[in-house]
């Protein structure tokens, strides 16, 4: 592509963004080598992306925001590793108000080596089964083997983190399976990806590379309405390349699907907030994710579910008013 078009929010806008809560009347007309500019239209196609209300995710509505809590089954993941019993926490996570859990088995932080494919469905296996019916089920993983075996467990969406780089018959088995699949923009992989990540514009070639992944996923027999995207904060990324996703993330509406916005405790929150530790980074993943709901942004992945569920709580107090 050459022009982009991001929705710029507003109050009282024309038009309705992906069918939910943020309108929107203006355009910001982003090209490579050029200075943003405002405008009042885009291409037809364009506006019928943005405005098409997204479908609803395992169950649930994405007229609003929807907040995934994380549960991570490994030892080393850069948060929360090895701190608790995985299945016990799902069980939390789920009373404190997780509409999605995110069970994950292998850790993908930066520098993180990966795991034998038995090892990694004994991790998640007891998880999914202590929350089967409490919460809709997300399974972090980028191997095919995998996924099947937490589908069969009663999994209902695979988020891989890959984008279908990692194994060349992950798509073939979401497809076969009939189930929704999160696209992760990253570049590289664990070991590796923060060793000098490069590009010419980071927010447009995220934007070109999920937009070749949605439509290889189609391409393998996954419908749109089943794919939601996520731009991959600190995947490959620096902090000022986070910081450029992320003043126009509303951009990717323009995909056609549902995003989700996986910023918890991330390194460069700790760097700009001063917190050195991940535990104490909540109060800064609660602004940027309030950041991202004002830019229409549908899924939160978050580690701290209650305090995530009460500043939504309290932003929708001060943006609904009462008829």
């Amino acid at each position: 592509m050459t022009e982009y078009f991001r929705p710029i929010p507003s109050e009282t806008g024309r038009w309705q963004l992906a069918g939910g809560w943020v309108r929107f009347s203006q355009f910001e007309l982003l090209r490579r080598g050029k200075a943003p500019c405002v405008v009042d239209s885009a291409p037809e196609a364009v506006l019928a992306a943005l405005t098409a209300p997204r479908a609803p995710l395992l169950g649930l509505s994405l007229e609003c925001p929807r907040i995934m809590g994380i549960v991570n089954t490994t030892p080393d993941s850069f948060s929360d590793g090895g701190t608790y019993d995985g299945a016990k926490q799902a069980r939390l996570l789920a009373r404190q108000g997780a509409e999605i859990l995110d069970i994950g088995g292998e850790s993908t932080r930066p520098g993180a080596r990966e795991v034998p494919v038995t090892e990694e469905i004994a991790r998640i296996t007891p998880a999914i089964a202590a929350v089967r019916g409490l919460a809709a089920i997300s399974v972090d993983t980028r191997k095919a083997a995998v996924a099947r075996a937490a589908i069969g467990a009663g999994a209902g969406l695979i988020n891989d983190v890959s984008g279908f780089d990692f194994d060349p018959a992950m798509a073939g088995a979401v497809a076969s399976a009939g189930v929704p699949v999160c696209l992760m923009h990253a570049q590289g992989i664990p070991e590796t990806m923060q060793d000098n990540p490069t590009y010419g514009d980071v927010l447009l070639d995220v934007y070109d590379a999920l937009a070749a992944r949605i439509a290889r996923a189609e391409t393998a027999g996954i419908a749109r309405d089943r794919i939601v995207i996520d731009p991959g904060i600190g995947f490959g990324k620096t902090q000022e390349h986070n910081l450029a996703i992320l003043r126009r993330i509303s951009v990717y509406h323009g995909l056609g699907c549902a995003i989700l916005l996986g910023i918890s405790r991330k390194r460069f929150i700790g760097s700009i907030g001063g917190a050195e530790r991940p535990a104490d980074r909540m109060a800064g993943t609660l602004a940027l994710t309030l950041a991202g709901v004002a830019q229409g942004i549908q899924i939160h992945r978050v580690h701290d579910v209650a305090e995530t569920r009460q500043g939504l709580a309290l932003w929708r107090a001060v943006t609904t008013e009462k008829k």
